[in-house]
């Protein structure tokens, strides 16, 4: 019995649109990623630049105060409040990856529903060419992401 070969998602072709199921996914996911961005605009950003989660309920990163660093995803809910709150300088500086993934997640919630509404497989053709190359600069920026916020909260920039 031969393996299965995984097929390549199809070129967009005019007139093909989604099926129901899959449009019905896409609209989820783009409430999704709205419903994010929304309780990040409800979030009062925290001045201290990381923190912020506390405010829903989530206790505050041990890291900082028994490591003495931030953790890698310190500051990502301040990076996002600020933000939804239209506060872009002060979301990079917060935290550079937070502030590209707000910027992702609003695009996505546009795209996903622009699909969603019009059977359009722009999400397939947009995703179709992200592989491992993708996953590595994600790994990248975190890592860069993580050292730019434990050279700022060193005071390196101030």
């Amino acid at each position: 019995m031969e393996p299965t070969a995984i097929t390549a998602v199809q070129p967009h072709r005019a007139g093909v649109q989604l099926p129901l199921k899959n449009r019905c996914v896409l609209g989820t996911c783009a409430l999704g990623a709205l419903a994010l961005l929304l309780v990040a605009a409800w979030l009062e950003p925290s001045s201290a630049l990381l923190g912020t989660h506390t405010q829903l309920g989530i206790p505050p990163c041990t890291w900082p105060t028994t490591l003495g660093i931030p953790c890698p995803s310190c500051g990502m809910t301040t990076a996002f409040a600020l933000a939804a709150d239209g506060r872009c300088v002060e979301s990079l500086n917060a935290q550079p990856l937070g502030f590209i993934l707000a910027l992702c997640a609003a695009g996505f919630a546009v795209v996903a529903g622009f699909a969603a509404a019009t059977g359009s497989p722009i999400v397939g053709a947009l995703t179709q060419q992200w592989g491992a190359k993708c996953w590595w600069a994600l790994g990248a920026a975190i890592l860069l992401s993580w050292g730019y916020k434990m050279l700022a909260t060193q005071g390196a920039f101030s």
